[in-house]
């Protein structure tokens, strides 16, 4: 696993730290551990800064002068993606599905939709279900006719060169709990476009570690999910020349907790969030990170990880509480 001989923009803060959680896993009976990808720094920082590592080190090698990219309303990858552009002097063209149907004012214009016009990306919103591969080849082909030369980029960054960034995660966890002496049980994250929860996946099964991996998913029932994750593992590890390695018991997800759809929250996620933020100062959002976390809790208090060393790969994305404002200011109480 030679991870130089491809092309990488280096601008993450690495290696985020590993860090215990006392008290929260004291209230779960675990011992819990998090992956702060929180804590990258672009833009904010999360899981997608890795990814883009790759994605940027392509683009710039081939002389893109524009990043073309697609998600949600409350996307943080691209919030994470218009950064980057900024970062090496690229141009930004978005489209942002209305995935949620919501037209609060604090979700269409705060959080990260706030952000990503104060880096001055180029946004475009288009109804829930557009075809959004289309969508995004129709902006490269208006980049092309200007005389400009696009770079597409997949929703959350999520293909082999952005699942990269996670294989080099994997890597860099399993030595910072070599350092420790720290036996890592299970490692828990959430799982949507699938290539932080694949690139995970192929690292560990090229590096010969035996740490399962469980994805709570956002989106996708659980035999898409997994599917969606197994190919693209495999797809990384052939990249990788590590062939063969990944199997498909690797690759689990629970999609239980997505509750009535993608981007909306329940009582359980604003419980989670409320416990994480209570117990250790640590913020979650209410797409991703919340929801995995959610179901974290179900399983701890239903004994599942009984006797484990439990590690949450924190993907970030608490500016996104901020386009959540009408919802969740109706249901926090004082402690």
């Amino acid at each position: 696993m030679h991870l130089a001989r491809f092309p990488r923009a280096r601008f993450a803060h690495l290696p985020t730290p590993l860090e215990p959680l006392p008290r929260l896993g004291a209230e779960l009976g675990i011992d819990l551990w998090v992956k702060r990808d929180d804590c990258t720094g672009l833009a904010g920082g999360g899981n997608k800064t890795r990814k883009l590592e790759f994605l940027l080190g392509e683009a710039l090698a081939q002389g893109a002068d524009t990043l073309v990219t697609q998600g949600a309303v409350q996307s943080n990858h691209v919030r994470q993606t218009i950064a980057a552009g900024a970062r090496f002097g690229l141009a930004s063209e978005i489209i942002l599905e209305e995935r949620t149907g919501s037209k609060a004012l604090d979700y269409v214009g705060n959080g990260n939709v706030l952000l990503d016009r104060l880096m001055g990306a180029a946004i475009r919103f288009v109804p829930g279900g557009t075809d959004m591969v289309a969508e995004l080849e129709a902006s490269a082909e208006a980049v092309r006719q200007r005389g400009g030369k696009p770079y597409v980029i997949p929703g959350g960054g999520s293909n082999v060169v952005g699942a990269l960034g996670y294989v080099d995660c994997a890597r860099e966890l399993i030595v910072q709990a070599d350092e420790r002496d720290l036996r890592i049980d299970r490692l828990v994250t959430a799982t949507g476009s699938a290539g932080t929860h694949a690139g995970l996946v192929a690292g560990f099964a090229a590096l010969s570690v035996d740490v399962p991996i469980l994805g709570f998913g956002v989106r996708a029932p659980k035999a898409k999910q997994e599917e969606n994750v197994f190919n693209l593992a495999v797809a990384t590890a052939e990249t990788l020349g590590a062939a063969g390695r990944v199997t498909r018991e690797m690759v689990v997800a629970d999609c239980d907790y997505v509750g009535e759809g993608y981007g909306l929250i329940d009582q359980g996620v604003i419980d989670a969030l409320t416990l994480a933020a209570r117990t250790e100062g640590l913020l979650l959002d209410p797409v991703y990170s919340g929801k995995a976390m959610k179901g974290l809790i179900d399983h701890a208090r239903k004994g599942a990880f009984k006797g484990e060393r439990v590690v949450f790969l924190h993907t970030g994305g608490a500016q996104g509480l901020f386009g959540y404002h009408s919802q969740l200011d109706a249901a926090l109480a004082p402690a």
